[in-house]
């Protein structure tokens, strides 16, 4: 069953409070387990359709700063991943994930909604995702947009993730949570950032968690696999000048890759569709649509990032 936000039903006022950040014509997936919840936005059938995939610890929150934007053009598939969001107690249960299993489970809603092409967006951890989606389903990705996209299988990489595995068994899942943050996205510029990521955490429990830790196993097989085959799609990267991690491993895939298109948006970080959405909206519009993209661009004024305007946005 699905709930429209322009029909007059009682269930309504419910269905708000849930989901705050709905906007008209939204269409609600009502809990079912061998499902993720998604919802869907935007322009009616028929639009081509625009789907959206969170990182880790996000929610279809993740993306409330683009959702307005896209709209007007596609129609928009949002879905929460398995333990994320509204997305809990999907079956069936695993003891461990990895990335055929959430990749999959975005699939099994694609095959249902009947999604024959779709342009993709994603965040972060979003993009190993996709890379797998694109190995599984090459005809279904028409254009990639990859945020703060991941492309690094390095010694320096696999170090880091086995350091934080390592703080998962020693420290609390939500004090590590904490600390990953700040490391990946240390500035003050990135406080939204790490604020819109830890609150959305607060739906993870701790053995939710510790099974997408498991991701660390398939994560460098499937990043090498990626990066040395051909590109097979348009794709564009948006990286922050800021993302010290990860923006160097992007530049490389990009070099190799005739069919990616690198643009660094200067003053950002990690996070640039949080960041600065103004500027990644366009570039991302612009791209799907087939015109110019620079190879580098200044961050517009940035979203607040005092704490009582991050509490007045709602993030």
């Amino acid at each position: 069953m699905f709930y429209f936000r322009d029909q007059a039903d009682l269930n309504m006022g419910q269905v708000k409070k849930k989901h705050p950040f709905l906007l008209s014509n939204t269409m609600i997936k009502e809990s079912n387990n061998d499902l993720l919840h998604y919802e869907i936005k935007g322009a009616p059938e028929g639009a081509p359709w625009l789907v959206f995939v969170h990182g880790a610890g996000g929610s279809i929150r993740t993306w409330q700063f683009q959702v307005e934007h896209f709209e007007k053009d596609f129609r928009l598939l949002l879905l929460d991943l398995r333990d994320h969001g509204y997305s809990k107690d999907i079956t069936p249960v695993y003891d461990a994930y990895d990335f055929d299993i959430v990749s999959n489970d975005i699939l099994k809603i694609i095959d249902q909604l009947n999604i024959k092409r779709a342009h993709f967006m994603s965040l972060s951890v979003g993009s190993v995702i996709l890379q797998k989606i694109d190995i599984l389903r090459p005809k279904l990705i028409d254009k990639m947009v990859m945020a703060g996209a991941i492309f690094d299988g390095s010694k320096y990489m696999y170090a880091f993730v086995h350091c934080g595995k390592l703080l998962t068994n020693i420290i609390p899942f939500r004090a590590f949570y904490s600390l990953f943050s700040f490391i990946v996205l240390p500035r003050k510029n990135h406080r939204l950032s790490r604020y819109v990521f830890r609150k959305q955490s607060r739906r993870m429990t701790t053995a939710e968690y510790l099974k997408w830790v498991h991701l660390y196993k398939p994560f460098f097989k499937l990043i090498k696999q990626y990066v040395n085959r051909e590109l097979p799609r348009p794709c564009l990267i948006v990286m922050g000048n800021q993302d010290h991690i990860f923006l160097k491993s992007a530049k490389t895939f990009a070099i190799k890759q005739k069919n990616a298109v690198l643009t660094v948006i200067n003053g950002c970080g990690h996070v640039v569709s949080i960041e600065s959405p103004k500027i990644f909206n366009q570039l991302a519009l612009d791209f799907i649509k087939n015109k110019t993209i620079p190879k580098e661009v200044q961050t517009d004024k940035p979203v607040p990032y005092k704490w009582k305007d991050l509490k007045a946005l709602g993030a």
